[in-house]
């Protein structure tokens, strides 16, 4: 698969959402972009279609499902590896705070989002220690 290859990465989704409809074998990534799937029922309908090709732009005042659930699966290897460190703990005390994990994550989302914005604008890679400080300040930490 190549990553740079947006109908490819999508067809991943959709295949994942297909083998957890018919409860077939999954490798551990697609495991993980099952579950993600499973917590995000307003795409189902674009999975279960297979509709890929679509472009979800901010100025059509559309929500990329795609890049949305990209961003959770993300950030749920970001705590796994806590990269950056700290990011688990960080995590973790959102999750107390907010009383849902999937909840904490939307929020995480918003500053993995600015600092990848950011560092688009800028040109350079995404400013770690700045998305951390933002969770953490979220996490009340």
């Amino acid at each position: 698969m190549l990553y740079g290859d947006r109908d490819a990465m999508r067809k991943v989704f959709v295949a994942a959402f297909g083998k957890a409809s018919r409860n077939e074998p999954m490798s551990p990534m697609e495991e993980v972009i099952a579950a993600v799937i499973a917590e995000h029922p307003e795409y189902h309908e674009i999975l279960r279609t297979g509709r890929i090709e679509e472009d979800y732009t901010v100025e059509r005042g559309k929500t990329n499902p795609f890049l949305h659930m990209g961003m959770h699966i993300a950030i749920r290897e970001q705590v796994s590896i806590d990269r950056p460190p700290g990011i688990a703990a960080a995590w973790r005390a959102l999750c107390l705070r907010e009383g849902d994990p999937h909840r904490a994550e939307h929020l995480m989302l918003d500053c993995l989002a600015e600092t990848l914005v950011e560092a688009q604008r800028e040109g350079t890679a995404p400013d770690e220690v700045a998305y951390l400080d933002a969770v953490r300040r979220l996490a009340g930490l």
